[in-house]
């Protein structure tokens, strides 16, 4: 079966639509299947006063990240998309020849997305145990797309149980930015194969720094499908830049995706041969880092409802 690549705009697009145009088709003409932006609305930030100073314990020790809400809140704003805007990006996607997905990121934004013609939908890492959210995303896509990281195990085969009987593929990463390859776990994609064989990989890693190893070893190792964050401006440009790749170098990840199983293994032996340094432990404990990433992004977006704040594990009807 032909590997899936999905090209991640992300916040690439800077809020702007010529932009977000110039990456649809750039996409489509160097070898995604997919095209994806994020149902992102900056009214639905949640206020979390933890998170407003922040903790640094004993010995300099971060227990709990600073990210205030209001500058968080100003930056977001700048990248919202209008529902218009969404509506347009999946037509625009089409045009191309590529299909549209989105990242939902709260039960409210599927409400809104869910007529848009969208041919996938994406849950991002932090909500991959969000259940109600799950079982809201099965009722309108047969394809859908969940990362793991940040997820420990007892949810990730909860959520597999909510999700039988649906086209998913559970997509392995890690929730550092940007990951280092000795940090990838690239075996942890075996393990997930108990719960369905369509097991991929959300590559988060630093191209100027790692190349499109990360990803080329996820393939080799049988990856049917690969996440990246795609950009056509230049890496400074954007907040998420630095871990994008660009038009040239998602047209190599399609070339290599296209190989054959021995021909990547050739290239991965000869060109890269610590590439074993990927692999990791198919079961661990989560990082420092990947804790304190996922007590602040879980629960970063939720619904309002008539000025209550209801979070995507919560079990609430959804007006």
């Amino acid at each position: 079966m032909r590997p899936v690549l999905i090209a991640e705009c992300c916040q690439n697009h800077n809020g702007n639509r010529d932009i977000l145009k110039r990456m649809i088709h750039a996409a489509a003409e160097n070898g995604a299947d997919y095209v994806k932006i994020q149902a992102i609305r900056s009214g639905e930030l949640t206020f979390r006063e933890r998170f407003e100073e922040g903790l640094v314990g004993a010995g300099g020790i971060v227990q709990v990240i600073k990210r205030p809400f209001q500058p968080e809140l100003e930056r977001l704003s700048l990248l919202d998309l209008s529902p218009d805007d969404e509506a347009w990006f999946v037509e625009e996607c089409h045009k191309a020849g590529a299909l549209a997905i989105t990242t939902a990121f709260t039960r409210s934004a599927v409400q809104e997305i869910k007529d848009m013609g969208y041919d996938a939908v994406k849950i991002a890492s932090y909500d991959c145990a969000s259940y109600p959210l799950l079982r809201d995303v099965k009722q309108y896509w047969n394809r859908i797309f969940v990362s793991t990281g940040a997820t420990f195990d007892e949810e990730i085969e909860q959520a597999a149980q909510i999700l039988a009987g649906s086209d998913f593929d559970f997509l392995h990463c890690v929730t550092l930015y940007p990951t280092p390859l000795h940090e990838l776990h690239l075996s942890r994609m075996d393990w997930l194969k108990q719960f369905t064989q369509k097991v991929g990989y959300s590559d988060h890693s630093k191209p100027v720094e790692t190349g499109l190893w990360a990803s080329k070893i996820a393939l080799a190792l049988g990856a049917s499908s690969i996440e990246r964050h795609f950009t056509v401006l230049l890496p400074s440009e954007t907040k998420d830049g630095p871990v994008s790749v660009n038009p040239e170098q998602l047209r190599e990840l399609r070339s290599f995706a296209d190989q054959t199983s021995q021909q990547q293994w050739e290239a991965i032996e000869s060109e890269y041969p610590e590439w074993r340094e990927t692999l990791g432990n198919p079961t661990r404990q989560l990082s420092p880092g990947e804790l304190l990433n996922r007590d602040y992004y879980r629960g970063r977006f939720a619904s309002k409802s008539n000025g209550i704040v209801i979070y995507n594990w919560e079990d609430f009807i959804i007006q």
